[in-house]
């Protein structure tokens, strides 16, 4: 930036900041507003050649940079309220699975499982379904699912009591 330029963009800021900060204000809150000028600052400092040279148009560049910062903020909103939402789902979808540290010796038996047998143990305990609720996703019998469900308690039992293989 030429000194010449610097200076017409300081008098242009200096004529229009606060009825910029006041628009600013008006349309995102007093709390964003001043984040708002800064980055209107900036983008009119990076595009100080199309400054206009008369004084009410640089007064409405400046305005106009100050909406394209202001769409920008808004976009960005949008984008954090709808990750937060999608991180909202993700949490009380996952809610009811055990935490990462607590109980691996028993994910892990049931990961040894025979699939089937498996899923059904998942879908009573994790899903908190009962074994008819179960047999019925599964599209079994109930009375299978239930012979199903204490041969998986058996091997489960089996394979807890045993001694690890690294110990």
């Amino acid at each position: 930036m030429s000194p010449r330029e610097d200076a017409r963009l300081l008098a242009a800021f200096e004529a229009s900041a606060s009825d910029v900060l006041a628009y600013l204000e008006r349309r995102a809150g007093k709390d964003d507003a001043p984040d708002l000028l800064g980055e209107a600052m900036v983008v009119a400092w990076r595009r100080v050649r199309e400054l206009p040279s008369e004084p009410e148009r640089a007064r409405m560049w400046l305005f106009g940079i100050a909406r394209g910062a202001l769409l920008n903020h808004a976009r960005g909103e949008r984008r954090r309220w709808a990750l937060a939402d999608r991180i909202r789902l993700h949490e009380r979808d996952t809610s009811v699975a055990p935490p990462a540290d607590e109980g691996a010796e028993v994910r892990d038996a049931i990961a040894r499982l025979d699939p089937d047998l498996a899923e059904l143990v998942r879908l009573v305990h994790w899903e908190r379904l009962s074994l008819v609720e179960a047999a019925e996703l599964l599209g079994i019998p109930a009375s299978t699912a239930r012979g199903r469900y204490q041969r998986a308690k058996e091997e489960l039992r089996a394979a807890l009591r045993a001694p690890s293989p690294l110990a």
